[in-house]
């Protein structure tokens, strides 16, 4: 129990006491991440061996349903999908994952259906480690919440993803850090620092036993993001928190779901809103249609390239065949990303949806 400022001897100083907590914490927060990791790595025993049940990638795109038990996610996908997951009103209906294809806009999107989660799913309750193992390998995460149960579920959820290294909705801290095998540590910042100090990235570092680096913050990141860099294994990925079941609750309630960042209500039984969430999907995977089309022919609609937002014209070229690029002249591109159409442009040229490119080989 902290002592009062009165039990306090006149000697003592109440600032001092406040940076040195810092530093403490940040150092049980290394402590904490270390140890956390060590526990949740599975055991290399022949005996922990078991029946995973990842599911090959296919599509353009793949994205993890994620929920506890009963809150609609068999019934979400047999909606979204022609695959038929099995649902019913008792939790652990399914009990593997269950991939399927959502089509949309020329793409193929995979969606899987995974068992749901339970409390304690990050230490292996429930099959959960398998579950969150495939989190990982998502591009988007759909977080299916039952409405009527308020924001338990989204917390645990979260708190589960958080202490596996799945960091929700966040940018990777801007942190340059590089091990070396001299020289000590050196320490820079682009910015002012708040959250962090010198002396208390020194700490964290000893107590990974790391002696020598180069480390600069380019922004004010706090001990936890900095712990994330070092760690080097945590995954940033979108995460769309879906609130089921909105025919159960009052008008007020949905309306307050819907204002929350990152949300969208449906109802599953009611077929309600389904549009619109997948309208967010193709949002938050950053996805581009790239039509191509051959010299005095119409461009070819029914086959799309699909590409991450941000593609050029190379990563086209690289879609179509390996050796393309290297035979490249130039291309001739309609749509949205030029000045006029057709434009003629040369690799690095940026494309955007729905463009019509015509490539020239040498």
């Amino acid at each position: 129990v902290l002592a009062s400022r009165s039990e306090l001897p006149a000697t003592s100083c109440c600032v001092c006491v406040i940076p040195a907590t810092e530093y403490h914490l940040g150092l049980l927060k290394a402590k904490l991440a270390k140890y956390r990791a060590q526990l949740l790595e599975p055991s290399k025993s022949p005996a922990a061996k078991g029946e995973g049940f990842d599911v090959m990638k296919s599509g353009d795109a793949r994205v993890a349903l994620i929920g506890f038990p009963s809150v609609g996610k068999s019934t979400f996908l047999s909606l979204m999908t022609s695959t038929a997951s099995e649902a019913a009103s008792y939790e652990f209906t399914t009990l593997t994952c269950i991939p399927g294809v959502i089509e949309y806009k020329g793409a193929n999107i995979q969606l899987l259906d995974l068992p749901g989660i339970i409390e304690g799913a990050a230490q292996g309750k429930g099959r959960g480690r398998q579950v969150i193992a495939v989190a990982r390998t998502a591009d988007v995460v759909i977080m299916m919440l039952d409405a009527t149960k308020g924001e338990v579920q989204r917390a645990l959820l979260e708190k589960e993803l958080e202490s596996v290294g799945i960091r929700l909705n966040k940018s990777k801290p801007n942190i340059y850090f590089k091990p070396k095998k001299g020289g000590g540590i050196s320490f820079n910042s682009t910015v002012t620092l708040t959250q962090c100090s010198e002396k208390l990235v020194q700490l964290i570092l000893h107590e990974y036993k790391i002696f020598n680096a180069e480390v600069l913050f380019r922004e004010d990141c706090s001990p936890d993001e900095f712990i994330d860099v070092i760690v080097g294994n945590r995954v940033y990925m979108p995460c769309l928190y879906v609130y089921n079941k909105i025919d159960q609750i009052s008008m007020e309630e949905v309306d307050r779901l819907a204002r929350r960042p990152h949300s969208v209500v449906i109802s599953c039984g009611m077929k309600l809103n389904l549009d619109y969430l997948l309208e967010k999907l193709w949002e938050y995977l950053a996805l581009t249609c790239i039509y191509t089309k051959k010299r005095g022919q119409r461009p070819d609609f029914t086959d799309a390239i699909i590409l991450r937002k941000g593609a050029s014209v190379e990563h086209v070229c690289h879609r179509i065949h390996r050796s393309l690029a290297s035979q490249f002249k130039y291309a001739l591109v309609w749509g949205t990303s030029t000045k006029y159409s057709p434009q003629r442009v040369g690799l690095t040229h940026m494309m955007e949806h729905e463009d019509v490119i015509q490539i020239v080989k040498k």
